[in-house]
């Protein structure tokens, strides 16, 4: 059986990092542009960029007619006493994503550089004693999310944290509970440090919860990793691309995802912070026509001409 796979859109595609931020386009900007480039599904971004009350948030969806698909929380939980770090966000993040429809909380883990200056905050490599605080506070992060919210936890491997190369990718699915974590594949940040995405797929299927499908410019990577640069630089020299222009490749992937046999979703994504407010639009366009016709899988990106 083929699964279906619906993709949306979200902030990020849009320049977003911040709740608040003056080289940011507005909410109201955002959610105009998505319906005009024909999306119905969104991710909510970071927290408190769109409205954080679910009365007002809802009213807003259902201007634009769109639904939600995913609320976003970020983790250090290698580290000792950094759970009341992480639920905090979850009392909010979770609530209003539960509330709006959501059926996901995506879990990234803290960058170990500093986000402005790209210095280094600790190690890059965690010790056996880390990594086992970091599986099993995701687990109980699952859990919890799951039981309290019921809402789904995808784990986001992410550039420039401790969870970034695909053995640590496995490392990280080998020692959890796929009843409370699974893994968001980001196929732009595991293509950022060479990883193999539809091996991943491959490997463990049932481990594939969302998808965020994203491409990179392997050369500007190449430079980026030789010059140890910052994730944040990378992005700013143009490490992400819209497909068909980077890797990897979106119609063997899109085919593999389809394979699943089981219905799945995500969003397409393009890291842009900081842009000017014209080069979003174009782009979110191009990727959905794109995405469209590139494979014979059977993809709902929304009924919008």
């Amino acid at each position: 059986m083929a699964s279906k796979i619906t993709i949306g859109t979200a902030p990020d595609s849009w320049g977003v990092w911040f709740p608040s931020d003056p080289e940011q386009v507005p909410a109201s900007t955002f959610l105009r542009e998505v319906v005009e480039a024909g999306y119905e599904a969104i991710e909510l971004g970071p927290y408190g960029y769109l409205p954080s009350s679910a009365a007002e948030l809802q009213e807003a969806l259902d201007e634009h007619g769109l639904t939600v698909l995913a609320g976003t929380v970020f983790s250090h939980l290698h580290q000792p006493g950094a759970w009341d770090y992480t639920w905090k966000q979850v009392t909010d993040v979770a609530a209003l994503t539960q509330a709006v429809g959501g059926e996901h909380i995506v879990v990234i883990p803290e960058p170990w550089r500093d986000h402005k200056t790209g210095a280094p905050k600790e190690s890059p490599d965690l010790s056996d004693e880390q990594w086992q605080l970091l599986t099993t506070q995701h687990d109980e992060l699952g859990r919890r999310i799951l039981e309290e919210y019921g809402l789904a936890v995808q784990f986001h491997s992410h550039a420039d944290t401790h969870v970034g190369y695909q053995p640590e990718i496995e490392r990280f699915l080998e020692a959890t509970n796929p009843a409370y974590v699974n893994l968001c594949l980001d196929t732009g940040h595991v293509a950022y440090y060479g990883g193999d995405c539809l091996e991943l797929i491959s490997k463990y299927p049932e481990r594939i919860g969302y998808v965020h499908l994203k491409q990179v410019n392997p050369e500007i990577v190449a430079r980026v990793l030789d010059a140890d640069l910052s994730f944040p630089e990378a992005v700013r020299m143009g490490s992400m691309i819209e497909p068909p222009l980077g890797v990897p490749d979106m119609p063997p992937l899109l085919e593999a995802l389809s394979g699943l046999g089981r219905d799945i979703s995500g969003i397409i994504e393009h890291d842009l912070y900081p842009t000017t407010p014209e080069v979003p639009l174009p782009i979110a366009k191009r990727t959905r026509t794109y995405l469209s016709s590139c494979s014979g899988a059977d993809i709902d990106l929304g009924d919008r001409s």
